[in-house]
């Protein structure tokens, strides 16, 4: 496996530059905008974010394996797993109205503050105190999806008064380092965990500073952004997702209200908007399905291979690999030259993940482990990865109404978390009421389970296919529809 690794990391890095040059010659270069002030302003923000994301990756590769170094039961690990999973949910709403409660800025220093204590937690043994970790990680993460897209935004629609049109070039930016750091952050976790032999703690400590690097960036660096703008942080703009200025001029005035119950309108109309589109339904039940089984395997996939002994830091990068691989592939695929659609590749994408955990469901099997039919089970779910974000990020800017997008994800959101709480529970009933045993039949079980989950994401992705087969709204432009001559 040691050797496996590192080759397969080798030829996943020729595959994403090879697909990375043939998607950039079939695809439109994306328009570089000259204004400099655009320029400077992207910088900035891009600084502080790219900052939070790479801290964010350093804690991957080892989070499993820790809780394993201290001792901990797969029944008490996967506790852990579901505290950290819950107070995702938990903290979503918090994390959609503390941007406009104490400012964007400050969620973002608060972002910070609470990944920095939940690193820092890992350094205890004791099963509370990482409890309370999880529970940091789970308000960190929530901020982070949401706190710095929000002061972004804020700033440039509504401060900066920049074209909405700047904005994709921006998160385009983003998207491209974000599988670089990806990849980056398995090797620089492998390299301080195993190479330099500090333990599987010192991902995490390094993850530290760069998130104090991250906090002096977004309160030194934007806040003198923001004064020399001439205007401090509004604590009372539109939501995360809301209309903008232009759009919100149209709505007719009404009563100011606080941004607690400026969220709870967004939930719901969300909810109506949701409940009455079956195409929005549809595709929530893909994302909650699909997603959902993504932690599952954010949990299994430790367990599984690390018995066998490879690199932790370098099968992570091979996966994240795998799946940078994957987004080139959509791009690649939905240019000019092949013109595939999106909904296509969704299809395409569940296939795999479905494929997978069908190979893994066999390569798990108690007594008769295949570890090199396993790693290769979930380089294939994380290409699948790499195909289904972009295709379902499409699939939702064409379905939801942008008003109402931030209320929809809200309710996406909860299904995928509670199936991903309820099936980490089943794993954990199921190695507790056995006595324990790593890789046993429970992980079996619940990759079966997972493969059924998938086979269920198929059957609503073929809905939303037929529902949408002449629909506009789900093909990209300047393609032909199905038949036409």
């Amino acid at each position: 496996m040691l050797v496996t690794a590192y080759l397969t990391l080798a030829a996943l890095a020729v595959l994403c530059v090879g697909l990375e040059l043939a998607a950039r010659r079939a695809l439109a270069p994306l328009t570089a905008v000259a204004n400099p002030a655009f320029r400077s302003f992207q910088t900035l923000f891009l600084r502080g974010y790219l900052l939070a994301l790479w801290a964010d990756w350093l804690q991957g590769p080892y989070l499993y394996k820790l809780y394993r170094h201290y001792n901990f039961l797969e029944s008490q690990i996967a506790i852990l797993y579901v505290c950290g999973l819950a107070s995702c949910l938990l903290f979503a709403p918090a994390a959609a109205w503390l941007p406009q409660a104490i400012g964007r800025r400050n969620t973002c220093l608060l972002f910070c503050l609470a990944y920095s204590a939940c690193c820092l937690t890992k350094l205890s043994r004791d099963y509370f105190v990482l409890i309370l970790g999880r529970m940091l990680g789970g308000l960190s993460t929530s901020l982070l999806a949401t706190a710095f897209e929000a002061w972004y935004l804020h700033r440039h629609l509504d401060v900066c008064d920049f074209p909405r049109e700047w904005i994709p070039t921006t998160f385009a930016r983003a998207a491209g380092w974000n599988h670089g750091l990806a990849v980056g952050a398995g090797l620089v976790a492998n390299l301080l965990a195993e190479w330099a032999g500090l333990g599987p703690v010192a991902p995490f400590l390094l993850a530290v500073p760069c998130l104090v690097a991250c906090g002096w960036v977004v309160l030194w660096d934007w806040g003198r952004a923001e004064a020399e703008g001439g205007v401090g942080e509004d604590q009372s703009g539109p939501l995360l997702g809301a209309p903008s200025t232009a759009a919100a001029a149209a709505i007719p005035p009404g009563p100011k209200l606080s941004a607690r119950a400026r969220f709870w309108r967004a939930c719901l109309e969300g909810l109506r908007c949701l409940l009455s589109d079956r195409r929005v339904m549809l595709l929530g039940a893909v994302q909650a399905l699909f997603e959902s089984v993504l932690y599952i395997f954010v949990f299994l996939w430790t367990p599984v291979l690390d018995p066998h002994g490879p690199p932790l830091g370098i099968v992570f990068s091979c996966l994240m690999a795998a799946s940078m691989a994957g987004s080139a592939l959509y791009r690649l695929a939905t240019s000019s030259r092949y013109r595939l659609q999106p909904a296509h590749l969704l299809c395409a994408a569940v296939l795999l993940a479905a494929f997978s955990f069908g190979v893994l469901t066999f390569s798990t099997a108690p007594g008769r482990p295949r570890p090199l039919q396993s790693f290769l089970a979930f380089l294939l779910l994380e290409l699948g990865c790499g195909l289904y974000f972009p295709a379902v990020g499409f699939l939702q800017g064409r379905v939801i109404p942008e008003d109402r997008r931030a209320g929809v994800l809200a309710w996406f959101r909860l299904p995928l978390h509670l199936l991903a709480c309820l099936g980490l529970l089943a794993l954990h009933g199921e190695v507790s009421g056995t006595g324990g045993g790593e890789g046993g039949a429970g992980t079996r079980h619940m990759f079966a389970g997972c493969a059924g989950m998938m086979i269920a994401a198929l059957l609503a992705v073929v809905s939303l296919f037929a529902l949408g087969r002449h629909d506009a709204d789900l093909r990209l432009e300047g393609t032909r529809e199905e038949g036409e001559d």
